[in-house]
């Protein structure tokens, strides 16, 4: 869990690499396609993935990210799919850590549903190593990082100076250009609305590859940027 998070980064310091991150959402852009995204992701490259839960309000998102929420919530795509394809995914790599990224509503419907602290314990049971909940209000937020942490999980911070954990950007990065000069200032580039435009304009025979092709060569070039 937390382990796998904290062994990749070690290994990246290392190597004096960064780590590079995918964003998709879960149940995008077919509802079956989430597992072979994520396992070709991890083929191409990927330190970390990035799953993000559908939800009716991502306020905290940029266009393309909520279209891909109302397209997977659309097919039928929430809280327990979303643990599934993580569930699925870990049966196949045990390595690669997958942090979930969402609201507080959907953690409070599960919740409802599966009494307290169900989705912390489905999360810890599926697989998953980390969770970032953006709209969270500071006192609610240290209570469910708390119930993270028991659960051998990871809250995932958004700002460095506030913590002493590795950052990572994820805004405008839409290319190998821009992911490679974002490298030279960070420990991770994320990037999620361009991989997501990239999948969606493909028929599902070829989204594996595709999500597998665009990450490597998002790899190749913050390879080519090494820190001291």
């Amino acid at each position: 869990m937390t382990a796998r998070i904290d062994s990749t980064f070690a290994r990246l310091r290392e190597q004096g690499r960064t780590a590079v991150i995918p964003y998709i959402a879960c149940g995008d852009p077919y509802a079956d396609s989430t597992v072979d995204i994520m396992l070709a992701l991890a083929a191409g490259g990927a330190d970390v993935i990035e799953l993000g839960v559908p939800f009716s309000d991502p306020m905290a998102d940029g266009p393309v990210i909520q279209k891909a929420s109302e397209r997977a919530l659309a097919r039928g795509i929430g809280t327990p799919q979303v643990l599934e394809a993580v569930r699925a995914f870990r049966a196949r790599d045990a390595s690669t850590p997958v942090v979930l990224m969402g609201y507080a509503n959907p953690v409070e419907a599960y919740d409802l549903a599966h009494g307290a602290g169900g989705f912390v314990r489905a999360a810890a049971e599926a697989g998953v190593d980390g969770v970032l909940v953006v709209d969270y209000p500071p006192e609610e937020s240290l209570e469910f990082s708390a119930a993270l942490k028991a659960a051998g999980l990871r809250a995932v911070p958004r700002i460095k100076e506030h913590v002493k954990v590795p950052v990572g950007v994820g805004f405008g990065i839409r290319d190998a250009a821009s992911a490679k000069a974002v490298a030279q200032v960070s420990d991770a580039v994320v990037i999620g609305s361009a991989l997501v435009q990239c999948l969606e304009a493909l028929p599902r025979d070829q989204v594996a590859d595709g999500a597998r092709r665009f990450i490597a060569g998002i790899r190749s070039a913050v390879d080519e940027v090494r820190k001291a």
